[in-house]
């Protein structure tokens, strides 16, 4: 995980699913208005004119194009896929047919009893690389 860290910048703490229970009191929690899930945050996923959440960005999670958009990572350092509206990617968590996006995939966040459990022990990170 040091490796990971130190060649990414972690953004956020995510909640599994939008379903899952989150802390909109926590500053990394995206449920949080007033912290990571501003839409005045620099980097915020939900700010249109930042390069994570930009309509326009390659490195979005808006961008239905993007190729390059934000990980999803556990504190353990398991993959979950990209954070990407793009259905057509294959690590893309909106792709139904891939492994990160498929309701029934163990590792996808849109299986509520596999990687979007609420039951999570680990939470989700969204990291993306350094330039």
């Amino acid at each position: 995980m040091r490796n990971l860290i130190s060649m990414t910048a972690i953004l956020w703490v995510v909640s599994a699913t939008a379903q899952a229970q989150v802390n909109p009191y926590s500053p990394q929690s995206l449920a949080n208005p007033y912290g990571a899930g501003s839409p005045y945050a620099v980097n915020g996923v939900r700010n249109p004119y930042s390069p994570t959440g930009s309509p326009y960005s390659n490195t979005s999670v808006s961008n239905p194009y993007a190729t390059q958009a934000p990980k999803l990572v556990d504190g353990l350092g398991n993959y979950y896929g990209r954070l990407s509206s793009n259905p057509y990617a294959a690590d893309s968590t909106s792709n139904r047919y891939g492994a990160y996006g498929n309701p029934y995939s163990p590792n996808s966040i849109n299986n509520p009893y596999g990687a979007g459990s609420s039951y999570r022990t680990q939470p989700l990170y969204v990291v993306r690389q350094r330039k």
